[in-house]
């Protein structure tokens, strides 16, 4: 498979979040560095994982950010990107 990795994929109850994960100096970094080839990438992973996890196709699905930032929590960002399936 050509294409990028998930770092984490999470299911609550008909939701799938494919989540990337991102650190970097500052949040709005963090948020920039999932450009449009890499959520090509995510989305790419996220159907091939979906191909090999057919009993979650009827779930909606999201793809989710955490973004580490020093000295801060880690901030969960609900639809952070648009999956393309």
């Amino acid at each position: 498979m050509q294409g990028g990795e998930i770092d984490i994929v999470a299911r609550r109850g008909d939701m799938v979040a494919f989540v990337e994960v991102k650190a970097r100096r500052a949040r709005d970094a963090a948020l920039l560095a999932i450009d449009p080839p890499k959520q090509r990438r995510i989305s790419l992973a996220a159907r091939h994982w979906l191909s090999r996890n057919p009993a979650h196709q009827a779930c909606n699905f999201r793809g989710d950010a955490v973004l580490m930032v020093p000295w801060r929590w880690p901030e969960t960002v609900e639809d952070a990107f648009p999956l393309a399936f």
